[in-house]
Parts: structure tokens; C-alpha cells; sequence
């Protein structure tokens, strides 16, 4: 080989190095983005507020991810079924920023359309939040945020409308969401829940019922730590508006209630 091919050869085999790890990076780059997000860790709170009596909120509020507990008639840490809220948002309300403490009570009620941004319950009450609008137009958004220590539900749909949850984190909980089985009114409520982390234990993600013409739509829901899988997907249950204690009929993918493939869940 001359010496004037020997540059030349270097530069070959430096331009195919280069090449390779390119490759190489665009392959690890390309399997980060592939898989499954573990969930985020919790947010530390910017000073904390006591709550004793109900707060409304109208507009947008945004607490700067200050933590709010209950205090006073809102500070015993029960499960009753009676008790008020810490805040209660007019229809159209944006809340934004905030966490949740404990005492929590009733934690969040939405009296119409609502939004709820970056939300964190850190040991839910009674329920983390209940919908409660009317029209049939309600709709009602959770975006991002978490919640932890649920016994019973995290979300409670009482009213009409669609509710959709995502970039979510729930762990250590009876229910994501539950359309209300008992209520006095009843209505046909749709649920979008899509880019949610779980993390067991966890009895299901979603539970509707089918008599009312209720609908689940499920994607991409991430589970943690089940790997029995005993966190049920999705739940169908034959409602009354009497009071009583729904039955289960039913669970899984089904097409036209619970509406999701195996694909949209991935266990890890």
C-alpha cells in the first residue's frame, strides 16, 4: 500500500467508526423512547395551608404546589359519606398546582365542567375528587398529577358527562374511577383514561356500568408491581339507583363497555 492510500484507508475506517456509533446511539436513543415510562417521582410542597371550611373556586386557580389539609369539621380523616369537601369548583373552574395533604376529607367536588392540572393527592379521604354536572355536555379533565392510599375510589362520577384522566399515577388504591352504582340519578357516562401509571396494590382501573349505557376507553395504562395481575382493567356492573350494592357482571375487553386490546396494557 503507498503511503498516500494509507490516509485515506484511516479516513475509511474513522468515517465507519463514527457511522457505527451513530448507529449504535440511534438504537439506545430509539429504545428509551420504546419503553414503558416508570411513573414520576411525588412533588415536595412549597409551604402548606390548613383548610377548616370549604374553598370555592371559580376561574383558574393556580396554589404554586402549595399543600392544602383539612382542619376544624374538615380534619377527621374519615371515610364518611357525608363530609364536604376542601374544594369545590363552579362549572368551568381550572385548578392547577396543588397537593392534596391529610387530613384530605371529600377532597375535591366539581359542580360542573372542570379542569384539574398537576393535582397530587398524597393520602386520599373519602374519594380524591367527585364530578357532579348535570348536562349531558359535562366534561371534566384530569392532566398529570397523582394520588396514593385510596381504600375505596380515587375519582367518583355521580354526574353526566365525559371524564377523561391522563399522564396519571395512582398506587395503593381500591378504584381509579367509578361510575357512581347507586346514585339516586343516574346517567350514561363516558370515561377516557390513556398514558396512566399504576402501581399495585390495586383492586381495578375503571368501573362502569353497563345498564346505563356506560363506555371505558383504555391506552396506554402502564402497571407496576402486578405481576398476578389482579388489578382488573376494567369492571361492568349492573347499576341501581336504589341505594344497594351493585353487582359485578362482568370484566375485560368487550367491545362496545370496556373498550381496549391487550396491547394498550403493558405490565412491568
Amino acid at each position: 500500500m503507498t503511503s498516500e492510500a494509507r490516509p485515506r484507508a484511516r479516513r475509511r475506517a474513522l468515517t465507519g467508526g463514527l457511522a457505527a456509533l451513530g448507529l449504535a446511539s440511534v438504537m439506545i436513543m430509539t429504545e428509551a423512547a420504546l419503553s414503558p415510562a416508570s411513573a414520576a417521582s411525588w412533588p415536595t410542597a412549597n409551604g402548606s395551608q390548613a383548610v377548616s371550611k370549604t374553598i370555592s373556586v371559580s376561574g383558574t386557580k393556580d396554589y404554586g404546589m402549595r399543600r392544602l389539609y383539612g382542619s376544624g369539621d374538615l380534619g377527621s380523616g374519615s371515610q364518611d359519606e357525608d363530609q364536604g369537601p376542601l374544594l369545590e369548583l363552579a362549572d368551568g373552574a381550572v385548578l392547577k398546582n396543588v397537593i392534596i395533604g391529610s387530613p384530605a376529607a371529600d377532597g375535591i367536588h366539581c359542580l360542573g365542567s372542570c379542569t384539574l392540572q398537576n393535582v397530587w393527592w398524597e393520602d386520599v379521604g373519602e374519594d380524591a375528587a367527585t364530578f357532579l354536572g348535570k348536562p349531558s355536555s359535562s366534561s371534566y379533565s384530569v392532566i398529570g398529577g397523582g394520588a396514593r392510599k385510596a381504600s375505596d375510589k380515587v375519582f367518583q362520577f355521580n354526574g353526566a358527562g365525559k371524564l377523561t384522566v391522563s399522564q396519571f399515577q395512582v398506587e395503593d388504591f381500591g378504584k381509579l374511577v367509578r361510575s357512581c352504582g347507586n346514585c339516586k340519578t343516574q346517567y350514561k357516562r363516558t370515561i377516557a383514561v390513556s398514558d396512566v401509571d399504576v402501581t399495585a396494590p390495586g383492586k381495578a382501573i375503571v368501573g362502569i356500568n353497563q345498564n346505563y349505557g356506560d363506555t371505558a376507553t383504555l391506552s396506554k395504562i402502564r402497571i407496576h408491581g402486578d405481576s398476578s395481575k389482579k388489578i382488573k382493567p376494567c369492571v361492568r356492573y349492573q347499576g341501581n339507583n336504589t341505594g344497594g350494592e351493585p353487582t359485578e357482571i362482568g370484566s375485560g375487553p368487550d367491545g362496545t363497555y370496556c373498550r381496549y386490546s391487550a396491547s394498550d396494557i403493558t405490565y412491568s
